[in-house]
C-alpha cells in the first residue's frame, strides 16, 4: 500500500529500510513511552521487518513507513493492527523520530490512515492506546476527534490509556 499526502509518502517497509527501522525503534525518547523489545542491531531490525511483511501478507496488519516526499529516509511508522475477528475494529499505532515532532507530520499521516481504515477497510471503530504521560500523542488523538475511554484499561500496562474513534456511519462526524 502506498499513500500520498501533501508532504508525505507512506509506504510498505522492506529490507532496504533496516537502518531507518533500527533508528526509530531503538530511539530512547520514543521508547520511554513504549514497552517493547527494541532492536539492538541490524539483524534484529531485519527480523522485525520480515515479521511485518508476513503479517501484511496475512492481512493482520497494515504497516507503513513515513517519509518526507523529497527524502527517501523513513522517519516514522504508522500501522493499523490488532483487528477484531469481524474486522470491524482495529488499533492504530504510530511513532516518529523526535526531531520531526511538532511539525504536524504525524497528524497528516494519521488522517490518511484513518481515511483508509474507515473508507476502504470499512472499520466501525479505531482504537489508539497511548501512555498517559505522552502529551504529544494525546494531543494528536484529541485533534482527530478520538475520545478517551475512561473505563477501559490496557491489562498489565497501568500507564496506558485507550482512545476510540467511531466511523462516520455511526453518527460521528
Amino acid at each position: 500500500m502506498k499513500l500520498e499526502t501533501e508532504r508525505l509518502l507512506l509506504r510498505n517497509i522492506n529490507e532496504s529500510h533496516v537502518e531507518d527501522i533500527l533508528r526509530i525503534r531503538s530511539n530512547e525518547i520514543i521508547n520511554q513511552f513504549v514497552i517493547r523489545n527494541s532492536p539492538k542491531n541490524n539483524y534484529d531490525a531485519l527480523q522485525f521487518i520480515l515479521t511485518i511483511k508476513e503479517r501484511t501478507q496475512n492481512n493482520q496488519t497494515i504497516y507503513l513507513g513515513i517519509s518526507l516526499k523529497e527524502q527517501p529516509k523513513i522517519i516514522g511508522t504508522i500501522c493499523l493492527w490488532n483487528f477484531s475477528e469481524d474486522r470491524k475494529i482495529a488499533e492504530v499505532g504510530y511513532e516518529l523520530l523526535p526531531e520531526y515532532h511538532r511539525q504536524g507530520i504525524m497528524s497528516e499521516a494519521l488522517k490518511a490512515v484513518l481515511d483508509v481504515g474507515f473508507n476502504e477497510l470499512h472499520l466501525e471503530e479505531i482504537l489508539a492506546i497511548t501512555n498517559k504521560f505522552n502529551e504529544n500523542s494525546k494531543g494528536i488523538l484529541l485533534k482527530h476527534n478520538f475520545v478517551l475511554l475512561e473505563e477501559e484499561k490496557d491489562e498489565g500496562f497501568p500507564d496506558n490509556i485507550i482512545f476510540s474513534l467511531k466511523g462516520r456511519s455511526h453518527g460521528h462526524h
